[in-house]
């Protein structure tokens, strides 16, 4: 397969300055993109990521910052970063989670989960397809979750935005899949779905049950995987990126409406 199968290619991925979104950021850039960088970080931060990808091969880096919490604001991210040029490949991978029973939940932590996991890729897809179906090529690649596909207890609204961003996205699917052709390359949108991967989000569940095992995280991280994982195996954000990258390679044109699990057989059982 070439390699820089994306080259010339603008590609945004929110929530891109560190962990999955950024590994997914390096993989495009790898490929030859250009990438928007997204995300609420310091100004060393994002210096960091930046390098990051440009060191990755990106032919280009941009930088926003928007809130996603806000509808407005993802409206005005779209509208600067269309600004700046056409839009091939949309990755949305922001999204925030905190686990509580339901009964616990208040409307803030509802409303700002289900805002930045579900509503913020609305905004951007319908930004965004438009132009990708009158160009007759685009990609929408959403990072849900396994908790897209299956349930867990005290997660409530993040099982709801993900479970939606599934069914969102293959509505998005269905409404885009005759635009272009297999010489153009398509319009597709897709979801991944990652189990346990090895980021900053859940290493507030790992400390709960390194704590319950007299604080051995490694303990604490075989008895989380050990629930449900059967692989008994994280996954790296690089492996995402790399399945991100493939998805918008011409060959994935017939490839829609797909929710795809890195799960270690989670949703197998």
């Amino acid at each position: 397969m070439n390699t820089s199968h994306l080259k010339g290619r603008r590609a945004l991925v929110t929530g891109s300055l560190q962990g999955i979104g950024l590994a997914i950021a390096e993989s495009l850039a790898a490929e030859g993109a250009s990438v928007i960088l997204h995300g609420l970080a310091t100004p060393e931060q994002i210096d960091v990521a930046r390098k990051r990808v440009l060191a990755a091969g990106a032919s280009d880096v941009e930088v926003f910052t928007h809130n996603l919490r806000d509808e407005k604001q993802v409206e005005q991210l779209m509208a600067d970063v269309l600004d700046h040029g056409a839009l091939d490949i949309l990755v949305n991978n922001a999204g925030i989670q905190k686990t509580a029973p339901i009964a616990e939940v208040d409307a803030t932590l509802w409303n700002d989960i289900i805002a930045i996991n579900l509503s913020a890729a609305f905004h951007t897809m319908r930004a965004a397809l438009p132009g990708m179906m009158a160009r007759g090529f685009g990609r929408v690649v959403n990072i849900a979750s396994v908790h897209g596909l299956v349930a867990s207890a005290n997660k409530a609204p993040y099982v709801s935005a993900k479970f939606g961003l599934v069914g969102l996205s293959r509505v998005a699917a269905l409404e885009a899949a005759n635009a272009g052709s297999r010489d153009t390359g398509g319009v597709t949108v897709n979801c991944i779905c990652p189990g346990w991967t090895e980021t900053s989000l859940i290493e507030p569940q790992i400390l709960a049950r390194a704590a319950a095992q007299g604080g051995d995280r490694d303990a604490g991280v075989r008895d989380l995987l050990r629930e449900k994982q059967p692989s008994q195996r994280m996954s790296r954000p690089e492996e995402i990126g790399a399945l991100v990258a493939w998805l918008c390679h011409p060959v994935a044109h017939n490839i829609t409406g797909a929710a795809i699990p890195i799960d270690g057989g989670w949703t197998s059982q």
